[in-house]
């Protein structure tokens, strides 16, 4: 007994003393988080910045303390993060080059991958020199990497260069193996968004507008690449078509595609060549992390804001989180907007918007928040990837419009998808309903049974009368006839160059030329940009980890790949507001 008492004791005192050095090491690992994040990086002479390409790209990405303090390395990178690190590597004396490095990297749209270009295409022209290498380059990682002045493969990998193909899948077979369908109420012959659940083939004005984007954004890919390596736009294409991923390696140099066939060792020599370092020396390098700390320009003169609104639409918190764990709410978006209006402090506001849409009734919010900050100061709205349907609810009243050249905008329709489970409690699972009714339509709604012809014809005006609203709103802002927009919108997804020639934009530009607009209409001689909203304290964050979910949602990511979005979405539907201004549920280009 003596000896099983001495075990026990032993052992509770074992767990204690490791829970005391587990807090001492937290404690320890916290003060040093701090501590990083409260300093700055200070450069060494002739540094590089190392941009790796791996992971995946979200519009901002929220620091992960967890990850932090256990010693992980986070998969996701932030476009902001990265423009900003391209600008001070641009900018500081002390770093003589960028080398990309690029792997498994995942944009979340074309046009977030065309900014990163041109931030590295304006890092250029201070004189100094990108060089980049890769394993395998795939498409997106090419277009980026074609930029660079030297382009370098390992001997046995290969360039995928094969053009964009758009390859929707439809459900409606498989739900109705569960006894579930869906009703739908929509307006604009375009809006294709239900067609997941509702149909199993994509409509003819569908395929009409995705051919129409996805030849634009390639006409944009090949451009750009055709400008960098000097290779004609035919031959580009005659590549794509010979699908030239599976090429002889040393046939990709012949075709300019790529500059020399390399191992890592030997580009680090190219590197220090071009340093003036011996090849026993080492490079001084800088991660993005690192480039998060250093010190960029001084801030000076009066204050813009630039707001961003990314993520769906929603009504609240409850609506469902995006695959990056982020929304545009409502009313968090609404208090800032008239916190922003209320700050004398700030001169301008551009509003920048990376939304597919969401809900129609928190656009309305949120566009009326827009108007109401307008009438205090300039807005200017810099479109990401997407700013349609809901996200052009959104941007459509301020004071001037930038998107990039391959943001997919427009899609002014709105639509309602009602699921219909009847089938799967009746038949399914024999559960069995009766009614009794004071009024004529006191069961609307009910889980018994599907909409009713005359039920359908109620929703459909009140589908109808969202629409119009929302062709109003876009009149309104745009300074047009309703019957001019009418003849662009149905639900008619554009692209930016397209979209600047209906005057659904301003013009084509970057964040920083709606920051200049900005700057111009607020009549500011200097100014300075600051983000908002602020990010999160690290420890607040630290607490909200296990809330919301960001580990697990983003090992799903990466094991359902394409497959992710649309699971995620059955998972929400319910959350959903039932009235829903965006595109489809997930715009599948590769």
């Amino acid at each position: 007994m003596k000896d099983f008492l001495k075990n026990v004791l032993a052992t509770i005192t074992g767990i204690v003393v490791l829970g005391i050095i587990m807090a001492i090491i937290s404690v320890i690992s916290m003060v040093g988080l701090v501590a990083s994040s409260a300093g700055s990086t200070k450069v060494a002479e002739n540094s590089v910045f190392t941009l790796m390409l791996s992971g995946q790209l979200d519009e901002r990405a929220a620091d992960d303390p967890l990850s932090m303090l256990t010693g992980q390395v986070t998969e996701n990178l932030g476009l902001d993060d990265m423009i900003s690190a391209i600008k001070k590597a641009k900018d500081n004396k002390d770093i003589k080059g960028i080398y990309i490095e690029a792997g498994m990297f995942s944009s979340d749209t074309p046009a977030s991958s065309h900014a990163i270009r041109e931030a590295l295409l304006d890092f250029k022209k201070s004189g100094k020199w990108i060089v980049a290498y890769a394993d395998s380059y795939t498409q997106n990682t090419y277009y980026i990497c074609s930029v660079a002045d030297k382009l370098f493969l390992n001997p046995q990998g290969m360039v995928d260069w094969h053009g964009l193909a758009s390859t929707p899948y439809f459900v409606k077979d498989l739900l109705a193996k569960f006894g579930v369908k869906y009703q739908l109420c929509k307006v604009g012959k375009y809006k294709s968004a239900p067609e997941m659940m509702t149909a199993d083939k994509m409509s003819d004005a569908n395929r009409e507008q995705v051919t129409a984007y996805i030849n634009g954004i390639w006409k944009v890919m090949l451009k750009d690449v055709s400008d960098s390596r000097k290779i004609p736009v035919d031959s580009l294409n005659a590549y794509a078509d010979r699908f030239v991923a599976l090429a002889e390696q040393n046939d990709l140099v012949k075709m300019k595609l790529v500059d020399k066939l390399m191992f890592t060792d030997e580009v680090k020599d190219e590197i220090k060549k071009l340093l003036k370092l011996d090849k026993d020396e080492k490079i001084p390098q800088l991660t993005l992390a690192d480039m998060k700390n250093v010190k960029g320009k001084k801030q000076e003169g009066e204050q813009i804001a630039v707001y961003y609104a990314y993520g769906e639409i929603v009504d609240s918190e409850t609506g469902g989180l995006t695959s990056d764990g982020h929304n545009i709410v409502a009313n968090t978006v609404c208090k800032d907007l008239e916190d922003l209006m209320n700050n004398d402090d700030v001169k301008a506001v551009v509003l920048r918007v990376n939304s597919p849409g969401g809900s129609a009734y928190a656009s309305e919010q949120i566009w009326r928040s827009v108007t109401q900050l307008k009438t205090k100061k300039p807005v200017v709205v810099s479109m990401g990837g997407y700013a349609a349907s809901g996200g052009y609810y959104i941007s459509c009243a301020a004071n001037y419009i930038y998107s990039e050249p391959t943001t997919i905008t427009g899609s002014i329709g709105i639509f309602g998808m009602f699921p219909d489970f009847s089938g799967l409690l009746t038949d399914k699972l024999g559960v069995k309903f009766d009614e009794v009714k004071t009024n004529k339509h006191a069961a609307f709604g009910t889980a018994a049974r599907p909409f009713n012809a005359e039920e359908l014809a109620l929703l459909d005006q009140y589908i109808g009368r969202g629409y119009e609203l929302f062709r109003k709103r876009v009149a309104d802002g745009r300074k047009q006839s309703v019957e001019s927009i009418e003849e662009i919108a149905q639900g008619r997804v554009w692209l930016g160059n397209d979209a600047l020639g209906i005057k659904l934009v301003d013009a084509i530009g970057s964040l920083d030329d709606a920051v200049k607009k900005a700057a111009e209409l607020a009549k500011l001689k200097e100014y300075h940009a600051t983000n908002y909203p602020e990010p999160v304290d690290w420890w607040v964050d630290l607490l909200e980890q296990g809330s919301k979910g960001s580990y697990l949602d983003s090992e799903l990511r990466q094991a359902l790949g394409e497959y992710y979005e649309p699971l995620r979405l059955v998972k929400t539907m319910n959350h959903q507001n039932a009235i829903q201004a965006r595109l489809p549920y997930y715009l599948n280009i590769n």
